[in-house]
């Protein structure tokens, strides 16, 4: 569904940020893209999604394709009109908006009515704590609450691919494993597609079916996710369970540059 070849991003014309970023995304799968802070991982969905010209960073080479037409230079909007839809870190509502005025400005680039209402009661049905909350403003709702609004309105707009940017960032973990659970059962149910940006490789990978790990603006490691938790390297550098005497995995594994896709 989703192919970046070999993508590079600048901002400001001078900071090179993503250098040869490649990854697939299959339709109906969840795609985990891992890493540390800094990682680019944040600046690969602002490219997909077309956000990049709001912080004067650009594509300036390689190939966005999705389902087969090339998105290298569309805007925002018209690429959530193809079906893409990106999930800001931070948990970003419309505070003095309602709930349900939240989930419903996600529907904006739609027009079928009865479309809009039936997929409002399939949010409710999913996130069902939202539906006693549908009238309060969005910005008394706590920061679990708020992300369920989030990834709700990104259903509104009824997406052929969400971009889900640090779901668990700030939660506490019952409230991580409820939403990656919620988010696993929209894939399995409803056949939604997912490429899932996160730092918290463990619970990532737990609902993921293919894996990609990035440093540095690059990809260093991929793999289904079930080998990605079994690789000693990803659980020394990526899950936490070695923490003396860590290294960067570029400092213990070179990176080779994957040849370009043929056409």
């Amino acid at each position: 569904m989703l192919r970046l070849n070999n993508v590079e991003v600048v901002y400001e014309k001078v900071i090179l940020v993503l250098k040869g970023m490649s990854l697939q995304v299959p339709q109906g799968k969840i795609v985990a893209l891992l890493g540390a802070n800094g990682a680019g991982k944040t600046t690969t969905l602002k490219a997909i999604s077309g956000l990049l010209k709001s912080e004067n960073g650009e594509v300036t080479d390689g190939v966005i394709e999705f389902e087969g037409e090339r998105l290298n230079g569309l805007d925002a909007e018209t690429i959530v009109r193809r079906g893409i839809f990106q999930v800001m870190e931070g948990r970003h509502v419309f505070e003095h908006l309602t709930v349900e005025e939240n989930l419903l400005a996600g529907s904006y680039t739609r027009r079928d009515r009865r479309g809009v209402r039936a997929d409002l009661d399939l949010v409710y049905h999913y996130f069902p704590r939202l539906v006693s909350l549908r009238h309060r403003k969005a910005g008394y709702l706590s920061g679990g609450e708020q992300q369920m609004v989030a990834i709700g309105r990104a259903l509104m707009a009824r997406p052929k691919l969400v971009l889900l940017d640090e779901p668990s960032l700030g939660l506490a973990p019952l409230l991580v494993q409820e939403i990656f659970g919620i988010v696993q059962k929209l894939n399995q149910e409803v056949g939604t597609t997912f490429l899932l940006v996160e730092q918290n490789a463990r619970v990532a990978l737990r609902i993921s079916h293919y894996g990609y790990v990035m440093e540095n603006g690059r990809i260093v490691l991929e793999g289904p996710t079930e080998r990605l938790l079994e690789n000693e390297d990803v659980k020394e550098f990526y899950l936490g369970l070695t923490e003396v005497g860590r290294k960067s995995y570029r400092d213990v594994k070179a990176y080779r540059r994957r040849k370009r896709w043929l056409a």
